[in-house]
């Protein structure tokens, strides 16, 4: 058992791929913004207890490919995380996104959720390891 997890009570393996898209899919995710987004989500997920496997993504949009424990409540762990990194962007990258967004946006609401065990975990690694080639 020495690929999965353990608490108290269960041993796991939750792997999961996240996907979020900009607010009207703005294309204004640059260089500097998605090296903060990898830089704030490694710390959240610290905090949180979640492994972060790989993170990528486009000008528009994150892949994040991790692993989090069975107790977490997903969609308001999704958006908190949402709610977090939309406002240390916003506030650090204030001026390089008032070109695109004049109210305080930078995520769009929805978002897609996926385990991976439909494909290893490696697939999906290698699939975010090439976004934005």
């Amino acid at each position: 058992m020495a690929d999965y997890s353990r608490n108290r009570h269960a041993y796991y393996k939750l792997t999961y791929h996240l996907v979020v898209v900009t607010k009207y899919r703005h294309k204004c995710i640059s260089d500097e913004i998605m090296d903060r987004l990898i830089e704030i989500t490694k710390n959240l997920f610290e905090r949180w207890n979640f492994t972060l496997i790989e993170m990528n993504g486009e000008d528009d949009h994150i892949h994040i490919l991790f692993d989090a424990p069975p107790q977490i409540n997903l969609a308001n762990t999704i958006n908190n995380y949402k709610t977090v990194t939309s406002r240390y962007i916003r506030k650090e990258f204030q001026e390089e996104l008032s070109k695109y967004y004049w109210k305080p946006y930078f995520w769009s609401r929805s978002y897609m959720i996926l385990t991976t065990g439909g494909a290893t975990v490696e697939v999906v690694k290698k699939y975010i390891e090439n976004q934005g080639d």
